[in-house]
């Protein structure tokens, strides 16, 4: 029997069928568990609550999904995000649709969401909730705010579909209560992809003509989809901007939407809205009427109380005959009148022949007449001036021309045109007038009439 001792020291061989080693990258692990993931959970529902809820300026949606137990990163991109009807915040209890992934560079998986629903309540309602709890807090629904209606405005703008119910109710209850109203229509879109802002432009467009007391803006009656673009807050800042008083006549009596807590006044329905801005003409012409009879009766008390207020003086001793005395004074009155008015007509007659005689004084002095005399004397004037300087420049010239021919008989050229000439040394620097200032051999220079010689002196005598 062999021991312990016996076996040998060295471990035994592996068998030749050992399994060979992989080594995977990090990328490549990274992308095989992403396929894997990506293929088993394509289309799940997630429930949990969301924190650090982030909306990045590119429009994509980062938040994380967490319950006592775990939690998971989420993200939704643009596309998406514009179709959610409420804005996700932190806290929120939520359930997401979505597929997980793997973001490669972090290493983290993550679900992305396609659509998002708030738990317990639906998503248009909370949208409904958290857009009225932020306008509410800025002031765009205070009462201080709201403004009284026109009377009977004479130019109703109207915001609506031309192909709605609403907008043949809100003509019916016009033409019938008020038949001389102006109404001008701005048709819009009132639900569908587009509609709020529809709606926006049209109230911005309709408060520019000139003339509109009040806007009617509404639709008639549908779901909570149908009136969702009358929950936006493009349109709530467009009826709050408006200068003109706003009446919201949106759906039903039951239906409310922001734009009726934005408005002025908020009607029930279209046809309310139409009752609510004008009143029925008969209502004003039996108002009126009874005003008239009020102040009828008035009138007659106040004479009635003055007529016997006149009587009680009347009686009075101190009174008596003041009807006679009354009626001394308004002759004299007359009299004095008259007399008045002769003076008055006298005086101004008087002052009429006085400015009859300033006038005719006036015109004799014409300045017109006194103008053209000194006209006439300034063209005599200028004529005699311009014939007396003429005269000047005659006499000036045949002076100048006798000078000149005095000068002209002086000069030493014209005696060299009598053929005379005149003898200079040969540096033309003093006249020869003697033979014996020069010797034969010298030069000298003969200026002529025309023209100069050079000459040499051959011989001399006395």
């Amino acid at each position: 029997m062999s021991s312990l001792f016996d076996l040998p020291l060295d471990e035994p061989e592996p068998p030749a069928t050992t399994k060979r080693r992989v080594v995977f990258s990090v990328s490549n692990l990274t992308a095989g568990i992403r396929g894997l993931l990506e293929t088993e959970y394509v289309d799940i529902w997630v429930e949990g609550e969301i924190s650090n809820c982030r909306l990045w300026n590119t429009g994509h949606l980062y938040f994380t999904l967490k319950d006592p137990g775990a939690q998971l990163k989420a993200v939704m991109f643009k596309s998406q995000v514009r179709s959610l009807k409420f804005k996700p915040e932190d806290g929120l209890h939520v359930i997401v649709r979505g597929r997980i992934s793997v973001y490669d560079p972090k290493g983290e998986y993550q679900i992305v969401c396609d659509q998002v629903e708030p738990q317990g309540f639906g998503a248009l309602q909370l949208a409904f909730d958290q857009l009225k709890r932020r306008l509410q807090a800025e002031g765009l629904f205070d009462a201080a705010r709201k403004r009284p209606l026109p009377s009977l405005p004479r130019k109703i703008g109207i915001v609506t579909s031309l192909d709605g119910a609403a907008i043949r109710d809100i003509i019916k209850v016009l033409g019938r209560r008020y038949p001389n109203a102006h109404i001008v229509i701005r048709p819009t879109r009132v639900q569908g992809e587009g509609a709020a802002a529809d709606i926006a432009r049209g109230l911005n467009d309709i408060v520019t003509l000139p003339g509109i007391d009040v806007v009617i803006v509404g639709r008639g009656g549908g779901s909570a989809e149908d009136l969702w673009a009358f929950n936006d807050e493009a349109v709530a800042r467009a009826i709050v901007a408006s200068p003109v008083p706003v009446i919201s006549a949106v759906g039903h009596e039951i239906d409310v939407t922001i734009a009726d807590f934005a408005a002025d006044v908020r009607a029930p329905t279209p046809s309310a809205a139409a009752e609510v801005v004008v009143a029925r003409k008969e209502d004003f012409c039996t108002h009126i009427d009874r005003l008239g009879q009020r102040l009828t009766a008035a009138t007659r008390a106040s004479i009635a109380r003055l007529e016997s207020r006149v009587h009680l003086l009347n009686r009075r001793p101190g009174f008596a005959g003041w009807s006679a005395r009354l009626a001394l004074r308004g002759r004299h009155c007359a009299e004095m009148t008259h007399a008045l008015r002769h003076a008055a007509q006298g005086s101004i007659s008087r002052n009429l022949r006085i400015y009859q005689h300033l006038r005719l004084q006036l015109e004799q002095f014409d300045l017109r007449r006194r103008l053209g005399m000194v006209r006439a004397r300034l063209a005599g004037v200028d004529g005699a001036l311009r014939v007396a300087i003429q005269h000047r420049r005659h006499f000036a010239e045949k002076r100048l021309q006798g000078c000149a021919a005095r000068l002209d008989s002086l000069s030493p050229l014209a005696v060299l045109g009598r053929g005379y000439a005149l003898v200079w040394d040969e540096s033309r620097t003093r006249l020869i007038r003697r033979a014996t200032d020069v010797k034969p051999g010298d030069h000298v220079r003969v200026t002529l009439s025309e023209g100069e010689l050079g000459c040499a002196i051959t011989s001399t005598s006395d």
